[in-house]
């Protein structure tokens, strides 16, 4: 069985974090194992409160994880403090021949801030050097380079910009593109390829946990042995399927949660046997 270890918050809504990287993963095929950073009181309408978890319980929790059980791949999001990302940072220098994915969260869908200041920096110091692939949207790739990105030619400006910081890969996300079609960039830093995606644009309010279920399924498909441009692909079928999904979803007064097993949707369900048919 292919085994991911998520490193993020938790979302008490369970659209976003932790626990919409277990819901990814579980529907790719993997077995999810979590180490959370941060306790998030927060409903499709917002969030009201940030809990960051002490550094060390951080390590704790990856270190019970790796005693026991080896993990396939990484997936890291939401860190809350510098002092998180820091520790981290130390925790990836031990891993080796892993596929590492940083989703450097920033900002919760509605637009709440959720990391401490300085956070981000700790993240570009620490962290970006030693993951596989970041998968920054276009304002948090702005905010690490301090580049306006507007257009297709600024994408790919600011993902050598951010290989020229020291992130391997870079895929930079195109959902506030303005038009019809959301077009990522995939830059792969050791050849230097660039490589368009475009999926059409999903018209739903339930976008709740877009990124984390990204970059969850990014991880998922390179665990399970796909190239970057494979994984990619494959990730952003996925991520279409899930919003595609959702569409019809009420749940909550603001932004919603994807409909991570949209695949299951003709699965019945026998409450007495509490199993599937």
């Amino acid at each position: 069985m292919v085994r991911v270890l998520s490193i993020a918050g938790s979302d008490s809504c369970a659209g976003a974090g932790i626990q919409a990287d277990m819901k990814t993963l579980a529907a790719l095929h993997c077995y999810a194992m979590t180490a959370i950073t941060a306790v998030t009181a927060q409903n499709t309408c917002g969030v009201s409160r940030v809990m960051p978890v002490a550094p060390d319980m951080v390590r704790a929790q990856v270190e019970a994880v790796l005693s026991d059980i080896p993990v396939d791949g990484v997936k890291i999001g939401m860190l809350a403090t510098p002092e998180n990302a820091e520790e981290v940072g130390r925790i990836l220098a031990s891993l080796h021949g892993i596929p590492v994915v940083l989703d450097p969260v920033m900002a919760a869908q509605g637009g709440d801030d959720l990391n401490a200041a300085r956070t981000t920096e700790a993240l570009v110091n620490h962290v970006m050097p030693r993951v596989t692939l970041m998968t920054p949207n276009m304002p948090e790739a702005e905010a690490l380079t301090g580049l306006s990105v507007t257009s297709l030619e600024t994408m790919e400006r600011a993902a050598r910009r951010l290989v020229d910081m020291g992130c391997a890969n870079v895929l930079l996300k195109g959902g506030h593109y303005p038009g019809a079609a959301c077009p990522d960039l995939l830059l792969e830093g050791e050849t230097g390829r660039v490589t368009h995606f475009t999926a059409p644009r999903i018209e739903t309010q339930n976008n709740h946990g877009t990124g984390c279920t990204l970059a969850s399924a990014l991880t998922a498909f390179l665990a399970h042995g796909a190239s970057l441009s494979e994984a990619t692909t494959e990730a952003k079928a996925y991520i279409t399927g899930a919003l595609t999904g959702a569409v019809s979803q009420a749940l909550g007064r603001g932004h919603g949660p994807l409909n991570h097993f949209y695949g299951w949707s003709g699965a019945s369900f026998c409450p007495s046997a509490g199993l599937k048919k």
